[in-house]
């Protein structure tokens, strides 16, 4: 036996007739809360100041890579020449 019962109301009622509490206020402030970050992340990402913020580290990034390539071939050959 198969019984339906169809209840026409709205979402309100329903989380009131089944003692949920309502979320809707705390979605609005998190809503906010995330527009607030978005913006200020995208301010983050133009171009301009993203360069400005990588760029000196990506250049002394590549420069202490580079003496570390050429410690590393000099110990190397260093090495080698002893042989």
């Amino acid at each position: 036996m198969k019984i339906t019962v169809n209840i026409d109301c709205t979402p309100d009622e329903a989380r009131h007739f089944l003692g949920l509490p309502d979320v809707k206020p705390m979605q609005d402030a998190m809503m906010h809360e995330i527009q607030e970050r978005m913006r200020a992340n995208l301010q983050a990402m133009d171009p301009e100041t993203m360069l400005k913020t990588w760029l000196p580290a990506g250049i002394q990034g590549m420069e202490q890579m580079q003496k570390m390539f050429w410690s590393q071939m000099a110990s190397a050959l260093g090495q080698e020449g002893r042989k």
